[in-house]
């Protein structure tokens, strides 16, 4: 009789650990399918707003030649300052120093480790 008492108590608690482990694994497979589900409507709200609410274009151009207008060599100054600009979205006012401005732009070096921005 103690034996059976024995095996009927370990039946169960394999049934009710079987059980909580089949809970368990549905459980993690409806986050799953929750998860993916929400992760693909953020990337929809978040894909929306960028087409919506997107940072205008910096006027590389426009900026560049201010910046060399008082240069002796013009082309030289606008090839450096439109790769700055393109990279940095930005270019210091005036037509030197200020660089405190744009901090990307001071900081662009040459492979010299001169700076590369006029």
């Amino acid at each position: 009789m103690k034996k059976m008492n024995v095996m009927a108590f370990v039946m169960i608690i394999s049934y009710l650990l079987l059980s909580q482990a089949l809970a368990e694994l549905s459980s993690s497979s409806n986050a799953a399918e929750t998860s993916s589900a929400s992760q693909t409507n953020d990337e929809n709200q978040t894909a929306a707003f960028k087409r919506t609410h997107h940072r205008p274009r910096f006027n590389c151009g426009y900026a560049c030649a201010r910046r060399c207008s008082e240069t002796s060599r013009k082309n030289v100054c606008y090839r450096a300052c439109g790769s700055c600009c393109a990279k940095c979205q930005c270019v210091p006012p005036g037509t030197s120093g200020n660089t405190a401005a744009c901090p990307c732009y001071a900081n662009l070096r040459t492979h010299g480790n001169k700076l590369k921005c006029p």
